[in-house]
């Protein structure tokens, strides 16, 4: 088979701040911006790669989960721990900084990890985790 990631799906909870942290802060380019009955979707990529890209969804909008289960997927959101994202660049100390110096919540500082890349994490404006990693 020859398979290749085209989108991912990240949920967001203020489509503005996703967007800015998306595009201004990481330098993704927007690819899509959809809005539907008081929702909006927001695609976006890196211009490097213009197959892959993001999709900030509005939370817990499909219309097949219940009240309960979407109540759940608000909580995992606000808690960090309903969805994730891991990065590469070739300078995660510098791409470090500039992300630190535009407010964004730090959730670790750039280490060597045992195995095999150097990476720091970030929370977006929605609380999805960011992990961007430089392979050794």
């Amino acid at each position: 088979m020859d398979l290749n990631i085209q989108y991912t799906f990240l949920p967001h909870t203020d489509a503005e701040a996703s967007l800015t942290f998306y595009r201004d802060v990481l330098g993704f380019e927007l690819r899509n911006d959809v809005g539907y009955d008081g929702m909006r979707w927001l695609t976006l990529g890196s211009a490097s790669q213009p197959e892959t890209s993001i999709v900030l969804t509005p939370p817990a909008v499909d219309p097949g989960i219940t009240d309960d289960e979407r109540r759940v997927v608000e909580e995992m959101i606000a808690k960090g721990t309903y969805a994730s994202i891991v990065l590469s660049t070739p300078d995660v100390d510098g791409v470090f900084d500039a992300v630190q110096a535009s407010g964004a919540e730090v959730a670790q500082e750039p280490i060597d990890q045992p195995y095999g890349v150097r990476d720091c994490a970030f929370r977006d404006p929605a609380g999805n985790m960011v992990r961007i990693q430089q392979p050794s």
